[in-house]
């Protein structure tokens, strides 16, 4: 309920939780420096310099409020005398939530000259508040001398979230965001896990604001206009600060936050800039004559294409509306006027202003329109062709007998030799087949209409019946899980990167919703007697080989140069078979990040992916 989950998302929350507490107070102008260790053992420990938790008494409860904060929901700070006007915490339960998911926590506060202490274990307190001196506290461990603060440490029970492990890049990426939307707020991150003499030590602090996140997100990018957009205004209690700027690719990236907390779904501050974009951009491009007399307005899509975005708003900690804890999707109504508003005056005022910027944003946009004008007319064709029955499905299609998209799953597979092996290996009542003969075209490099007239992603799109881009219906979808199945060389692997990229510029709903796998096919068979093992990597098999030895069995190893070369039988019991196959799930966590990849990998410049090869050739495992 208050986590999500207690896979990855859920674990990670944990940290954002306590860290979020520390960033409120940033906001409030009361912290300026947050300290964040993850141990050896993979306990956190997170320290700010902000005010501290109350440690005073509460008549009602005869206990300290740092207890109280730390034991029961909605007694969180934000409620109280000392609560925040902005905040990223709704329901006031972080800290108790987090202390209740914890094999141990220890909480220490420093304030009015004293450091106090209080221990639990699985959200039950086992000492009192108790004073204890500075050089026996977290603090001794920080160069500032803190004088005011709170320091929070805690390790997740393994018994509610398992063996899970804090991923490193997943946390510098918040905390980046938390120190590019706070201005004066600093982030020091140590990951003491590391087997080195120097742990890796991380430090983010970011003078530009909104306008140096805009210039981070467009790093893979060329820039079509120098000055990037930036605006900042209160209104009704509402702050709105906004930024971005066009670049040359095609895909636009719209990041949202409300009171620093990321709103991964957007919500009615993005509706009121969409809004706002688009009609200015039309209002100007009526005045300036870039629309004739006569044509049509420019769509959301045209005016979005190619941006890059960053819209932050914060309002009081206590009207803000989120839906649920994990806050993926601003509720505030009455946000998206206050945005729109704002939004339109202020780019009126940088279009008219700025008349170099506006001319090659105009032209971008014509362009958009005139692309999605091209690729309407493809997409209808090939739309008009999967919305026949069956019969108009693709011949080299062998569907399942099944029509319920839930139960039904699709293997695309590479050429006709592992297409026919995968066809006799299935069960035909559940797995269609649709086999790929060759490469598809590269979707990051050619806009939507060029990319329909390939008939390999064409033949897939009918296959799947969704429809594509902003006219996709997962409604539609025959098929919730899409099965990518290739040979384990460099030619598979470069086909499910053309695939992958395709779903994701023109079908990614499909992989926000989890619909989308990688098959695990195995590397070797190795048959000791009549026993039979099949392997899925260099390291399990010397392994076993190796215990093999041991025993003075005799073996024969088989190396699988691709899924041609096992016999219907052998696909269906490794890589088919519901009970014994082994998938990968695709998930989306970071569309910034995912953005900046595929067009790093996948792009049109050469030099920042001849940098990433150079840099990276060292962990490549290549058969070749």
């Amino acid at each position: 309920m208050y986590i999500g989950d207690t896979d990855k998302g859920g674990f990670h929350h944990l940290l954002t939780e306590i860290v979020n507490n520390s960033v409120d107070e940033a906001l409030a102008d009361y912290c300026d420096h947050i300290w964040v260790d993850i141990k050896e053992d993979g306990s956190v420990l997170v320290i700010d310099n902000g005010r501290g938790i109350p440690t005073d008494e509460m008549p009602k409860y005869k206990k300290s409020a740092l207890e109280i904060i730390m034991t029961k929901l909605h007694a969180g700070g934000k409620f109280g005398g000392e609560g925040y006007k902005i905040s990223g915490g709704l329901h006031g339960v972080g800290l108790s939530v987090v202390n209740a998911l914890s094999e141990h926590c220890t909480v220490q506060v420093t304030r009015n000259g004293n450091i106090y202490q209080q221990t639990y274990v699985k959200g039950g307190p086992t000492s009192n508040l108790e004073t204890i001196t500075r050089e026996t506290s977290f603090f001794v461990d920080i160069p500032e001398q803190v004088t005011s603060g709170t320091a929070v440490y805690f390790k997740p029970d393994n018994k509610i979230f398992g063996q899970q492990e804090f991923d490193q890049e997943r946390i510098k990426k918040q905390f980046r965001n938390f120190c590019f939307l706070t201005a004066g707020l600093t982030i020091s991150f140590r990951d003491l896990r590391e087997q080195k003499n120097i742990p890796p030590f991380f430090s983010f602090y970011f003078e530009g604001g909104l306008r140096s996140f805009v210039t981070f997100l467009n790093r893979s990018y060329n820039p079509l206009h120098k000055n990037i957009f930036y605006t900042e205004k209160d209104r009704n209690d509402i702050f709105v600060e906004a930024a971005f700027q066009y670049h040359d690719n095609i895909d636009p990236t719209l990041l949202t936050f409300a009171n620093n907390i990321e709103t991964k779904t957007g919500g009615s501050h993005l509706v009121g800039f969409k809004t706002a974009l688009t009609r200015s951009i039309n209002d100007y491009a009526r005045k300036k004559e870039f629309i004739k007399e006569g044509e049509s307005n420019f769509s959301g899509e045209d005016v979005r294409e190619g941006i890059t975005a960053v819209i932050s708003i914060k309002l009081d900690a206590q009207r803000i509306q989120f839906e649920g804890q994990t806050k993926a999707t601003l509720g505030n109504r009455e946000v998206r006027p206050v945005v729109e508003a704002i939004i339109y005056q202020t780019l009126n005022s940088f279009l008219e202003e700025n008349p170099q910027d506006a001319d090659a944003l105009m032209k971008k946009v014509t362009l958009a329109k005139q692309a999605r004008e091209a690729a309407s007319k493809a997409r209808a064709t090939v739309m008009r062709k999967g919305a026949l029955e069956s019969s108009s499905l693709p011949g080299i299609l062998a569907d399942c007998q099944s029509r319920d998209p839930t139960v039904s799953e699709i293997y695309i597979v590479e050429g006709p030799s592992a297409g026919g092996s995968a066809k006799q290996a299935r069960d035909r009542k559940f797995q269609a087949v649709l086999p790929l003969t060759g490469k598809p075209i590269n979707a990051e490099k050619n806009r939507l209409d060029r990319v329909l007239k390939n008939e390999k992603l064409r033949n897939l799109l009918v296959a799947l019946g969704s429809g594509v881009g902003d006219e996709i219906n997962l409604d539609k979808l025959r098929y919730h899980r899409i099965i990518l199945m290739n040979d384990p060389d460099v030619d598979g692997s470069h086909i499910t990167t053309l695939v992958l990229t395709f779903l994701y510029r023109q079908l990614r709903p499909v992989i926000e919703k989890g619909y989308v796998y990688l098959a695990q096919p195995p590397l070797f068979r190795i048959q000791s007697g009549k026993n039979v093992n099949y392997v899925y990597s260099e390291k399990e098999k010397d392994s076993l080989i190796s215990e093999l030895n041991k025993q003075g069995n005799s073996f024969t190893a088989q190396r699988f140069k691709g899924l041609g070369e096992m016999n219907p039988e052998q696909l269906w019991k490794t890589t088919m078979n519901p009970e014994t196959r082994v998938l990968k799930r695709i998930s989306l966590e970071d569309v910034a990040e995912a953005d900046h990849v595929f067009t790093m990998l996948m792009g049109h410049d050469v030099p920042p992916r001849k940098r990433f090869i150079q840099a990276n050739a060292y962990r490549a495992n290549l058969d070749i």
